[in-house]
């Protein structure tokens, strides 16, 4: 079943066109990333799922329900912005009190959410006083309050450190995982992305260019060698030897660039010292999604 379905989403601003035709779908208890250049529509894309903004055509339903009818989820689905929404002048825990108060089926107490975020210590601090990471980490508390199947996060690793973002990363783990529940991460921090998403969708020019599973998408992006010696003409003649190699072309800095579809790095390296061709180096490029990410945002630049 899908917690998302956007279909032929179209939005302008005046004559400009942000959203082209976008179609987006998120299966339940996937962790779905959104990915795209600035002003390439992330944020108007989630603000038009969540009926923070009106679009000129397409359909969206988020847990079978359209933008202007998502209260009645009934936190369901909850949404947390790149820029923290909580009172400033209230403490971490008045905040978390409000909140449950607003909570028609609360699943977990203030005390609960504040050991599971770790800012227990922070509970008297005022919002105002806490670094950027630190309200980020308010804001996810006071949103896992209820019990909500459907997790939009607006750039969820901004101001954290090292050990806040291991600690979101684990936390959205451990949510999907026992829980099964779906996240929609809009961020610019591929390589986290990378290690949490199941699925990624790739936004370019008002459209989803590409979404898929990442593996199938990382598993048609080709890994390349890079060789570099000083005989590079004898070494290009070696690699037309070598089944399942390709030279794709010799760099400005002199390495030899190779599309490796078959072969691997120990067999190349094998037949260059057979051939008696000194190896300065040896570089692996695997498959990446911030690679991907680039190869698909510079087409038609």
């Amino acid at each position: 079943m899908q917690a998302l379905s956007v279909t032929g989403l179209n939005k302008k601003y005046g004559s400009f066109a942000v959203l082209d035709d976008l179609n987006l779908q998120i299966d339940k208890g996937s962790i779905h990333g959104l990915v795209g250049l600035n002003g390439s529509g992330k944020t108007t894309t989630i603000e038009c799922i969540l009926g923070l903004q009106e679009f000129n055509s397409g359909s969206i339903t988020a847990l079978g329900y359209p933008p202007p009818q998502l209260h009645l989820s009934k936190g369901r689905l909850v949404a947390i912005f790149d820029s923290p929404s909580l009172h400033p002048n209230l403490t971490v825990r008045q905040c978390l009190e409000h909140a449950l108060l607003l909570c028609e089926k609360p699943k977990r107490s203030t005390e609960d959410v504040e050991t599971l975020l770790g800012i227990s210590r922070f509970r008297d601090f005022k919002i105002k006083n806490l670094s950027l990471g630190n309200k980020r980490r308010a804001s996810i508390a006071q949103a896992l309050l209820g019990d909500p199947e459907f997790i939009v996060l607006d750039e969820p690793f901004n101001g954290l450190d090292a050990e806040g973002v291991d600690d979101v990363l684990e936390l959205i783990r451990t949510l999907n995982r026992d829980q099964g529940t779906t996240f929609l991460l809009c961020s610019h921090q591929l390589p986290y992305l990378e290690q949490i998403c199941s699925h990624i969708a790739i936004l370019h020019k008002g459209k989803i260019s590409h979404s898929d599973t990442i593996n199938n998408l990382l598993g048609n992006t080709q890994t390349i060698l890079q060789l570099k010696t000083a005989e590079t003409e004898a070494a290009s003649k070696v690699l037309e030897t070598i089944s399942g190699a390709e030279l794709i072309d010799i760099d400005t800095d002199g390495y030899l660039n190779i599309r490796i579809s078959g072969a691997d790095s120990i067999a190349i390296n094998q037949a260059m010292v057979e051939n008696k061709i000194p190896v300065a180096e040896l570089i692996l490029k695997r498959a990446s999604l911030a690679g991907l990410f680039r190869e698909i945002t510079s087409e038609d630049a």
